[in-house]
């Protein structure tokens, strides 16, 4: 499996993403990276390192897309940046999968533009996964879609029952809506309406969640906006390092409390483990007709390596095809007719 990695994306880039392919080959013998970008930076970055030859190569890019350009300025006019040429291989059969910490809207349209949408989806959504006190869970939408109607969560939730069946084998993934009450009448008139689809479908609903019991583990799969799902995740994020330095400030202000962190140390490593984003990598772009993973833009060597995993599992476990497979003609007609039915009501 060749995986295409804009080695320019993120904030600390070009170090942490060779880093992170490195590590990534090392870790799985059926990978093989594309670095994309400067080559005499990414060279630079590969000098004295042990790696195996073979399986890392470098695409040269003459330009890169900084974090605060216009998806529409970087397509038209940096049309031989890092993201574009990695998207690029993967369009023409070079590489499997794409992976990027890059500008992420920038990445989103790129792929959407190159890569195009698997017939009948609507609207590709990001699949963050997210830890819980039983395991995982799918956020999806994580910021694809600002804006949405209630065919699109309606599609988000069977491409994240089909990414939650593939990557992590649960044969019929337990299905929630955010929304600010369990009750069916609660939420507004969006989520109201997902909740009438959701609940006369085949997936195996198991009606609202709210943002507190989001972590509890009720559902393996979280169906939101992209707005919603966005705030849901970053807030998520900011709350997990913020209690990670409570506890630490709190250990280290008296003999006690560094005392008690000899017998506390492991648990600690084993909350800052789970909580850490750069555990889970990236978040795949569902709904594109080619794997395309997104990583944060703070991401570490340690993040793009599993990104880069991700992106392997994502193409060996043909969670594209999966997709494609359940909004085929035969398939997407109960899909079909639910759209309608909500248009009519509208």
């Amino acid at each position: 499996m060749k995986i295409a990695l804009d080695a320019m994306g993120g904030d600390h880039a070009p170090a942490v993403t060779v880093e992170g392919a490195i590590e990534a080959v090392r870790k799985s013998k059926e990978l093989s990276v594309i670095l994309v970008g400067n080559e005499k930076a990414i060279s630079e970055e590969l000098k004295g390192k042990k790696y195996p030859h073979l399986l890392i190569k470098i695409k040269h890019a003459s330009q890169v897309v900084e974090m605060g350009e216009s998806p529409v300025t970087a397509i038209r006019r940096k049309k031989d940046s890092s993201i574009r040429i990695a998207v690029d291989l993967v369009k023409s059969g070079q590489a499997d999968a794409v992976v990027s910490a890059g500008n992420s809207g920038v990445v989103m349209a790129t792929a959407l533009f190159l890569l195009g949408k698997i017939p009948g989806i609507q609207r590709p959504a990001i699949a963050a996964v997210m830890p819980t006190l039983k395991g995982l869970f799918i956020l999806v939408d994580a910021g694809a879609n600002v804006d949405c109607k209630a065919s699109h969560l309606f599609q988000f939730a069977i491409m994240g029952n089909s990414y939650a069946r593939s990557i992590f084998n649960i044969n019929s993934p337990k299905t929630g809506l955010l929304s600010i009450g369990e009750e069916d009448v609660k939420g507004n008139e969006l989520t109201k309406e997902v909740f009438k689809l959701l609940k006369e479908s085949d997936i195996n609903f198991v009606g609202n969640v709210e943002g507190k019991d989001v972590f509890a583990g009720e559902a393996d799969v979280v169906v939101c906006d992209g707005f919603v799902g966005n705030i849901a995740l970053k807030i998520s994020e900011g709350l997990a390092e913020a209690i990670a330095k409570m506890l630490k400030r709190e250990v280290s202000k008296n003999i006690r409390g560094k005392m008690s962190y000899f017998f506390l140390k492991d648990v600690l490593k084993n909350f800052k483990k789970k909580t850490d984003y750069s555990e889970y990598g990236g978040a795949p772009l569902l709904g594109l007709s080619k794997p395309c993973i997104i990583s944060h833009g703070r991401s570490t060597a340690k993040a793009i390596k599993n990104a880069i995993l991700i992106a392997g599992e994502v193409y060996k476990k043909k969670v594209i095809e999966i997709i494609r497979d359940e909004f085929s003609d035969e398939n997407s007609k109960p899909v079909i007719h639910m759209e309608r039915k909500v248009a009519v009501k509208k």
